[in-house]
């Protein structure tokens, strides 16, 4: 696979250096108008699209369809918490929709306190508010896409449906423990990147703009969002003794949603780590009749074990070994699904130590809660928990600098705290402590200095590694050009966040005169939609919210004029 994935790389780069130059001393060839179409309508195409997109990925439970999990086939089943009536209006639903209606079995107070396998069949937990899902095959409201789509509403100046998307949030803290990945069953042990509370206050801003000041509700939001903070601070949740955080799922083996939405994921994986018995260590499991009935190691696999033929092109591939991945390694594969960056090699071979590691971008995040309710506090009068929540915020900051920060290199890095080490990976993520501010000037200087490695022609990609997964290299996704455009912009760095926004945005309006759609996530490289991913989820769904949003944040930005082409 690694030969495979530098054979793919050198073609991109390949095609690059001919037809599409790359990096900030390049521009790709500005894109000609099609059919008429002066650059100015182009743009207004994809904004009619996506002020269009809102009513079609807004989900309510007055829809039938809403229930229905395109994921999973069988039944479809509304879960009410248990101490949830079933109003007529529910009630009148449950008969229209023809579905079966079911309260939860105990009251939940935080993630991990029901096995999902329990809820059989799967799926949806119930909301009280409309929202949108990222695109058109999601019937979930997902917890760190929200913010951005949440951006997105308020430019397009929806706010009773940005509120709403809010009040869900904590509706699913009151009831099901957490901020969820999605409201589905087999997502109540694991949350997704902490964006709360910069969801309340960019609500609680955007209503006081239009003239609406409610501190009660940012009051009621506060109580919520507190409790949710909470789950970064259980002992499931720590890194160790770093004093950090870590993502980490209280659930165990394979992921219902992958064994069906991922064909052939785990089974690619096991091939891969015994091709590389080097990184399979407490990875993979031999099956044997006395282990084999380890229900989380999950299914055994019969993978082809091959060698490289002497002074010859093919390999040998003699024997076959049944074997499994092992439960560590599952524990591994739901944390890097609660980090949202489902999956890049960024934490070992398709995330499978994610739970060795405190993160970036989830401490970045909790030191931007922190920061975040010193200020909700000061807004409402609480001027001494607002500083006691400015000493967590700037514990947790000297904590990151001693662990995350790597002064050689001028970048921030995830530290394995199992190995006691900084990683080496070179990812997007270390934009993160910019946009929450706890970089140092400096810091921010050599980071910004530093984005030659991942910036391309389309924009700013995941990482320097080609691992043929989606959350690499050469792909480039909207919710890290944003967070790494503002952070530029935060420390003064205009002209690269000019740059970068104008990449990206040029990119989408060029893809989309080609098909009409925007998309989950792009080829930075190729600067289109078209995608070859070899493991992994592999589609790239139209919609799509953050997308959506994204777009209209850094058109906003952008120079005069400059919307349409990349830089020169």
């Amino acid at each position: 696979m690694e030969t495979l994935a530098r054979l793919r790389r050198a073609l991109f780069l390949l095609a690059a250096s001919l037809v599409m130059p790359h990096g900030p001393a390049f521009a790709a060839p500005a894109p000609q108008a099609v059919s008429g179409e002066s650059q100015e309508q182009r743009r207004d195409d994809v904004l009619r699209y996506i002020s269009a997109g809102w009513t079609t990925l807004t989900r309510s439970l007055a829809d039938c369809a809403t229930i229905v999990d395109p994921k999973l086939a069988g039944k479809s089943i509304l879960y009410l918490p248990l101490e949830y009536p079933i109003t007529p209006a529910i009630k009148a639903l449950g008969e229209r929709c023809k579905i079966e209606l079911q309260h939860l079995p105990r009251k939940i107070t935080a993630l991990g306190e029901i096995d999902p396998r329990e809820l059989s069949p799967p799926g949806l937990l119930y909301l009280e508010h409309p929202y949108v899902v990222p695109g058109g095959r999601f019937n979930e409201m997902y917890g760190w896409d929200s913010y951005f789509i949440i951006r997105g509403l308020l430019h397009d100046r929806r706010r009773e449906l940005a509120r709403g998307m809010v009040e869900n949030f904590l509706f699913e803290i009151a009831h099901y423990g957490a901020v969820l990945n999605a409201n589905r069953t087999y997502y109540l042990t694991r949350s997704q990147q902490p964006f709360l509370s910069s969801m309340i206050l960019e609500v609680y801003e955007a209503e006081k703009a239009a003239g609406h000041t409610d501190n009660p509700w940012l009051a009621r939001a506060f109580r919520g969002a507190k409790k949710d903070y909470a789950l970064w601070g259980r002992p499931e949740h720590q890194a160790g003794s770093t004093g950090l955080s870590r993502y980490y799922d209280f659930g165990d083996g394979p992921t219902p949603e992958s064994l069906k939405d991922e064909t052939d994921h785990y089974e690619k994986v096991a091939s891969y780590l015994v091709g590389h018995p080097e990184l399979s260590r407490g990875l993979l499991v031999a099956r044997t009749t006395e282990n084999s009935s380890d229900s989380f190691a999950g299914k055994a696999y019969d993978v082809k074990v091959c060698r490289e033929v002497s002074g010859a092109s093919e390999a040998n591939c003699d024997r076959t070994e049944s074997v499994a991945l092992s439960s560590e390694f599952y524990k591994g594969d739901r944390a890097m699904r609660e980090s949202g960056f489902d999956i890049s090699f960024r934490f070992g071979p398709y995330g499978a130590n994610t739970h060795h590691f405190a993160a970036v971008c989830l401490n970045s995040l909790l030191y931007k809660t922190e920061r975040d309710f010193a200020r909700i506090s000061t807004i409402l009068g609480r001027d001494r928990e607002a500083k006691d929540w400015k000493k967590r915020a700037e514990q947790r900051r000297a904590k990151m600098q001693t662990f995350l920060w790597d002064e050689r290199r001028g970048l921030f890095f995830d530290y394995d705290f199992a190995k006691q080490q900084r990683s080496e990976y070179v990812y997007a993520t270390t934009f993160y402590p910019l946009w929450a501010g706890l970089a140092t000037p400096e810091q921010a200087k050599r980071v910004v200095e530093s984005m030659g490695m991942l910036e391309q022609a389309g924009g700013l990609v995941m990482s320097t590694r080609d691992s043929g997964v989606q959350w690499d290299f050469p792909f480039a996704w909207a919710p890290m050009q944003l967070l790494a455009t503002e952070g530029m912009r935060r420390y003064g760095f205009k002209p690269e966040a000019d740059r970068l926004s104008t990449k990206f945005v040029s990119m989408v309006i060029e893809d989309f005169h080609r098909g009409r759609t925007i998309r989950e996530k792009y080829n930075a490289l190729t600067r289109s939609s078209e995608l070859a991913l070899s493991s992994g989820y592999q589609a790239n769904v139209i919609g799509f919210g953050w997308t959506n949003g994204v777009f209209l944040e850094l058109l906003q930005h952008i120079p005069a004029g400059q919307p349409e082409r990349t830089p020169q």
